[in-house]
C-alpha cells in the first residue's frame, strides 16, 4: 500500500522517541544537538539522493505516497531524519553505560579508512558508481573525524555500534529492498548482496550514520566547553 514506506519511518523513530523521557536515558536532553547534526548530514545525502534517484535506485510507486521535494519522495527524505536519530538514541546509550574510552590500538584503523576514497574513485571511474561514491562517503567520514577531533574511530564501542547497525540494517532495510520498496541500477554496484541488500547499502549507511555520530559528539562537546 502506497504509505507502507511512510509507516516504517514512523515504526524507526517511534521507540527512541517515547523513551526520550525515560530517567536514566533522558534522550530528549540530547534532540539539539542530534538535529544539528542530522541536517548537516541530511544536505550532502539529500543531494546525492536526488542527483542518482532514477538511476542508481528508484522507489516502487505502489509503496510511497507520491508526494515529492526536489524529485524524491518525502519518506525518502524522512529516512534521513527518522534513522539517525534512532541511531543516535543507540550511540547515547552505549556511551553513558561505558564512557566511551578512545583506544590507542584502534587509532591503526583510521589509516585503512583513508585509503577508501581512492579506491572509490577507481571502482566509479570504472562504472561502479555507487560502489565508488559509497566507499568515497566513508573515507570521507574518517576524514571529518579527524577534523572534528572527535576520534570515534578509535573507540573499542564504535564497532559494537556498528554491528548492531548492520543487524538493524539486516531488519529494515532488508524490508525495504525486499519488499521491494527500493529498486536498484544493478550495473552501477558489485552485485554483491546480502540477502536482498546490495553491500553498498551498508557502506551508504555505515558513512551516513558515522557523520551524524561525529557531529553529535561534536556538538555536545562543544556546550559542555561552553
Amino acid at each position: 500500500m502506497i504509505w507502507e514506506y511512510l509507516i516504517f519511518n514512523l515504526i524507526i523513530i517511534a521507540g527512541p522517541v517515547a523513551l526520550s523521557f525515560e530517567k536514566g536515558v533522558y534522550y530528549l536532553a540530547r534532540w539539539k544537538f542530534a538535529f544539528r547534526a542530522i541536517v548537516l548530514v541530511l544536505i550532502p545525502f539529500i543531494i546525492w539522493d536526488a542527483l542518482v534517484t532514477g538511476r542508481h535506485w528508484w522507489f516502487n510507486e505502489q509503496y510511497i505516497t507520491g508526494v515529492r521535494l526536489l524529485g524524491l519522495p518525502i519518506e525518502e527524505w524522512l529516512f534521513f531524519i527518522t534513522v539517525p536519530f534512532s541511531v543516535l538514541f543507540i550511540w547515547e546509550i552505549f556511551s553513558r553505560k561505558t564512557g566511551n574510552p578512545i583506544s590507542e590500538n584502534l587509532k591503526f584503523i583510521k589509516i585503512i579508512f583513508f585509503s577508501f576514497p581512492l579506491i572509490g574513485i577507481i571502482l566509479f571511474s570504472s562504472g561502479k558508481e555507487y560502489t565508488g561514491l559509497s566507499l568515497i562517503a566513508l573515507g570521507s567520514a574518517a576524514i571529518l573525524d579527524k577534523l572534528l577531533a572527535t576520534e570515534i574511530l578509535a573507540r573499542k564501542n564504535t564497532y559494537y555500534y556498528l554491528g548492531i547497525i548492520f543487524l538493524l540494517n539486516l531488519i529494515f532495510n532488508g524490508y525495504l529492498t525486499g519488499r521491494p520498496v527500493v529498486l536498484y541500477g544493478e550495473p552501477f554496484q558489485l552485485g554483491i548482496r546480502i540477502i536482498s541488500i546490495p553491500i553498498e547499502d551498508f557502506i551508504y549507511g555505515f558513512s551516513m550514520l558515522l557523520m551524524n555520530t561525529m557531529l553529535f559528539e561534536k556538538f555536545k562537546r562543544l556546550s559542555h566547553e561552553g
